[in-house]
């Protein structure tokens, strides 16, 4: 037994007693974090990028990500591998978030409204020798025909049958890398439609993207292993005055469809005083899902890398205390290309999974109990006093476990592959 192993389970114990006397069994909540999994977004490592060949280098749709810090990945074998080499360092069995701009065409210029499965042979092989999850998303910027700032709400009928075509395309890409792994892909829509000083026209572009979607949505595609998203912004780069696809739109659009979709919760595309935690519950009400992407904006939707903080614990609380981690999926999305990259992935996974574990060590009967007594004052004590329990004790018994490294000298491993291999990419 090793000196760093008599630690850890020393102070796991001495945690253990501790939560004991508050009701709650560490173990039991260890064995949950496992059957736990978050999806990293592949774009934190080229910047956002893609390996398309028709729009290489474009950029733009409201999508920025800021910082040259060496050793973006060029293609997609850098890519996997920066990928396989965080998620070596991440507790848990854990998911990969693909954009459609990362098929993989051998060259071949294929827009995207002619992709298919064959462009992502490789993601594919890679996963299942992996045995991980793979989720997707249409790309719906970055492109010619996203030049106007309108896609799917595009007044110009042959520009929205592009788009429309592109999210119907993907579905089929998604249902089946469902299918292909035997695990839920989540295809999540979101497009940067909307304007960047007033207009009169709101309602007619809310009115196209609705027939939009329901072309898309009407499409038949095998839904075994597939779940649809759509997700909302209050404003972006180029639509700072108007969004075609509000909050209110697409949550109007989710509770009236017939389709089966779920919403997703950005927590850097809301107003800042807006509390995203308390949309779960109301969205919950209603038995639909709900895609949660874990950012962290910072005076605006600058998609910073995910960080312990007050929001992104109260979500996972909210979830947690609604019993709904089979109704709500995690994933990352944010893009910082001013520090080493898998070093913002594996700080990000790390702080939503420690989120997620300060949420079930929560002893929540008690402050049911408090609630359901009326004694409110009891429920304030108790929520100041669970912020000081052990929970840092039984995080590092899960990170062993799950092999990974304990504390912070998982940064010692980051550099040595920084050396070795992120600067041979100069």
């Amino acid at each position: 037994m090793s000196l760093e192993y008599e630690k850890i389970h020393a102070d796991y114990e001495r945690a253990k007693e501790v939560y004991k006397t508050f009701g709650v069994d560490t173990d039991e909540v260890l064995k949950k974090m496992k059957g736990i999994s978050i999806s990293l977004h592949c774009w934190q490592g080229d910047d956002v990028t893609g390996f398309e060949e028709a729009t290489k280098g474009m950029g733009g749709g409201g999508i920025l990500a800021t910082g040259n810090f060496f050793g973006r990945a060029r293609n997609g074998d850098e890519l996997r591998s920066d990928l396989e080499f965080a998620m070596s360092l991440i507790p848990g069995k854990h998911k990969v978030n693909l954009h459609a701009i990362y098929a993989e065409t051998d060259g071949k210029k294929v827009d995207r409204d002619e992709l298919s499965i064959d462009h992502f042979e490789k993601w594919l092989k890679w996963a299942k020798e992996k045995d991980i999850g793979l989720d997707f998303n249409p790309t719906f910027f970055a492109h010619p025909k996203a030049q106007s700032g309108y896609t799917l709400s595009s007044t110009d009928r042959d520009i929205r049958n592009f788009w429309i075509k592109h999210g119907i395309k993907s579905r089929e890409i998604a249902s089946q890398i469902g299918k292909e792994l035997k695990k839920t892909c989540i295809n999540n829509i979101w497009i940067p439609d909307g304007s960047k000083d007033f207009t009169a026209k709101r309602y007619e572009y809310r009115k196209i993207l609705k027939e939009s979607l329901d072309e898309i949505f009407a499409a038949s595609v095998d839904k075994t292993y597939l779940v649809d998203s759509v997700e909302s912004k209050l404003f972006g780069i180029g639509s700072e005055a108007f969004v075609v696809g509000s909050h209110e739109f697409y949550m109007g659009y989710v509770f009236t469809s017939k389709h089966d979709i779920a919403i997703c919760f950005d927590l850097g595309h809301f107003h800042p005083t807006e509390s995203v935690a308390d949309k779960i519950s109301s969205i919950l009400a209603f038995s639909k899902k709900v895609l949660l992407h874990l950012s962290r904006g910072m005076r605006w939707d600058s998609d910073h890398v995910v960080v312990l903080n007050d929001e992104v614990v109260s979500v996972s609380q909210e979830v947690k205390r609604a019993d709904a981690f089979d109704r709500v999926f995690f994933a990352l999305d944010f893009f910082d290309a001013s520090i080493n990259r898998i070093t913002a992935w594996v700080t990000g996974a790390r702080a939503a999974l420690k989120s997620i574990l300060y949420a079930l060590l929560e002893p929540t009967h008690l402050l049911n109990e408090a609630e359901n007594e009326g004694d409110f004052g009891k429920r304030l004590a108790l929520l100041e006093e669970f912020k000081t329990l052990p929970f840092g004790a039984v995080w590092n018994k899960f990170c062993y476990e799950s092999n990974v490294p304990v504390g912070n000298s998982w940064l010692d491993k980051v550099k040595e592959y920084e050396d070795k291999v992120l600067k041979s990419r100069i």
